[in-house]
């Protein structure tokens, strides 16, 4: 059997870009016929296990790569489409990640790259038997997505999250082409919404639709055809609509699909009329599979009673578009019991998390997000008091996200005793370098008590006033730490360098505004290479640092990106990660690659 010989060190590559896409062994074959080993890696549906499996010997390399049909790249710059299409030769689901996280707050300039264009012509000659492909941060144009619509005649399921450059004439395309689509989910997107008419474009005898998501698309939609959609795909199981979509629409929605398991409800401001009111009723009640909620555009509470019916089963509830009072949110929440999951603005105040914490024993998830983040009334929202209200009566919580104006050592030691096993812990003061409120100390002790108590932590946020204290313990105590995210946090280099030698998983460290150099930067010479990226903005960071780090660790793809009125000897914007494709052909003009 022929192996690749694009293969990198496997010592590098358990954590190589593509899970071991490039990846070989030399160690003695295995003992298992061909067809044995084949048929047993085709049950493997973990990339980490298959990255695992392909380190064995050059047999079980070549059987990982002969049975493999799904393909994760959480950079699409760390691997190119032709290494891929080398390794590769049975691919039918693809997840492809682009910009950095970062570009969600507008720190990444627009037009920096990530067109999925070049690796869609790749896959329509290497593999014309793709089903399914999920992109977030990605460029897809309409061009892009007309090309996918007609290139893949069993194409099944498209996800586009966070994704640009594209617009509703591209939705028409893939509605237009795609006979056997699955599922279609439009999520937070920056498109062109010119009309609602792409929904038209399926055929009249289309019905394989199981999940369609455009909830957070702007204009009308077509409700005939959406209705029709609708009622003639009988395995429909989410069905989210944008905030044009009326109540006495979705009454007639459900009816259709009294199947969903999942339902983004449009606005809820319509007035009914008293029949009105009760067939909606009717229609929520005879949803029995119903266990995701969200939408709720503008809700009255006056219509809270037609949702209790189905709040019994629901596990996930999403309320990051609907600004709730306290008493509001608390008599909802009294009729969802078996919650897991629970995202919320912080309209609610302490009190309606005290309603979560009496309410919802079995959540494990909790998001608070600010209804305004450029509100400094320090009354409004939610401080530590809620979130400790939280931990006391969820103590299965193991995921928070959680913004706040204020917070104290105390509470965050608190919570974490309450609940210690917390693997995402993200905490957003959203005063920059704000202390404890209450005694004026750096709020190092706090993120002390997460690390030491969390053992399972794998996801760290953190924000207020934070010395390199803090960063120490995180080196000594966060020994499971994949991500950690810094905004104006730190003293000095040593806090990033307590970090980089002290947690051995960690993968991406996102970092801005914190006075890390280049003694910080370097510091990481070898780390960088187990790592999938590091950013760094508004940092002490020079030219000349990077381009050490450039030439010391030439498997590393180091880019700056400038920002116009600076030093000409500053990298505003820094972006590293590891890539077995070299520097990317793609770059902007105001990406200086190194």
């Amino acid at each position: 059997m022929q192996t690749d010989p694009n293969g990198p060190n496997p010592k590098k590559s358990k954590d190589s870009p593509s899970n071991s896409a490039n990846t070989e062994s030399t160690q003695s074959p295995s003992p298992f016929p061909d067809e044995v080993l084949e048929k047993v890696l085709s049950f493997l549906n973990s990339d980490k296990d298959r990255s695992s499996v392909s380190l064995v010997c050059k047999d079980w390399y070549n059987a990982e790569r002969w049975t493999r049909t799904k393909l994760f790249i959480g950079n699409c710059y760390s691997v190119s489409p032709e290494i891929v299409a080398r390794r590769f030769t049975k691919i039918k689901s693809v997840t492809l990640k682009g910009k950095p996280r970062f570009s969600d707050f507008n720190l990444v300039p627009q037009n920096w790259g990530a067109d999925v264009h070049y690796w869609l012509l790749m896959f329509a000659n290497v593999y014309p038997f793709l089903e399914e492909l999920r992109l977030k941060r990605m460029t897809i144009s309409d061009e892009s997505l007309e090309l996918l619509a007609t290139s893949f005649p069993g194409f099944r399921a498209l996800s586009l999250m966070s994704c640009d450059g594209f617009s509703t004439d591209g939705l028409k395309a893939i509605a237009t082409h795609c006979r056997s689509l699955t599922e279609l989910d439009i999520q937070d997107v920056d498109m062109d919404d010119f009309c609602g008419g792409w929904l038209s474009c399926f055929p009249e005898d289309f019905g394989s639709l199981e999940v369609l998501n455009f909830a957070t698309l702007d204009s009308e939609v077509n409700f005939d055809a959406l209705e029709r959609l609708v009622s003639q795909c009988k395995s429909l199981r989410v069905l989210k609509v944008n905030k044009t979509i009326t109540l006495d629409q979705l009454q007639r929605l459900l009816l259709r699909a009294p199947q969903l398991m999942e339902l983004g409800t449009g606005s809820f401001q319509q007035e009914l009329l008293p029949g009105q009111f009760g067939d909606l009723g009717i229609a929520f009640s005879n949803c029995k599979n119903l266990r995701t909620l969200s939408g709720l555009w503008e809700v009255a509470s006056i219509y809270f009673p037609v949702l209790y019916v189905a709040c019994a089963s629901l596990t996930f509830l999403n309320l990051n578009y609907t600004a709730l009072r306290s008493d509001e949110f608390g008599s909802l929440l009294a009729h969802c019991p078996n919650l897991r999951r629970l995202w919320v603005l912080d309209t609610v105040e302490d009190k309606g998390l005290e309603a979560v914490g009496s309410s919802c024993p079995l959540l494990e998830e909790l998001r608070v997000f600010p209804a305004d983040p450029y509100d400094q009334h320090l009354h409004r929202g939610v401080t530590e008091s809620g979130f400790v209200a939280v931990s006391r009566g969820c103590r299965k919580l193991h995921y928070v996200l959680y913004f706040c104006w204020q917070m104290t050592n105390a509470a965050v030691a608190t919570i974490v005793q309450n609940c210690p096993n917390f693997t995402h812990f993200r905490l957003c003061i959203m005063n920059p370098g704000r202390p404890d409120y209450l005694t004026n100390e750096p709020m190092d002790e706090a993120f002390g008590a997460v690390v030491k108590n969390c053992t399972k932590l794998q996801r760290l946020s953190m924000s207020g006033l934070l010395t390199d204290l803090t960063f120490e313990y995180i080196g000594k105590y966060a020994k499971n730490l994949e991500t950690l995210s810094v905004a104006f946090a730190g003293s000095s280099d040593r806090g990033m360098q307590c970090v980089l030698e002290g947690c051995p998983k960690l993968r991406k460290l996102e970092i801005r505004d914190c006075p890390f150099g280049n003694a910080a930067l370097l510091s990481g010479l070898e780390k960088y290479e187990t790592m999938r990226s590091l950013w760094m903005s508004s940092c002490n960071v020079t030219i000349n640092a990077c381009q050490r780090l450039a030439r010391e660790m030439p498997r590393l793809n180091v880019e700056v990106m400038k920002d116009k009125e600076s030093d000409d000897s500053r990298a505003d914007k820094v972006y590293v990660y590891r890539s077995v494709a070299g520097p990317r052909r793609d770059a902007p003009p105001f990406v200086l690659t190194l």
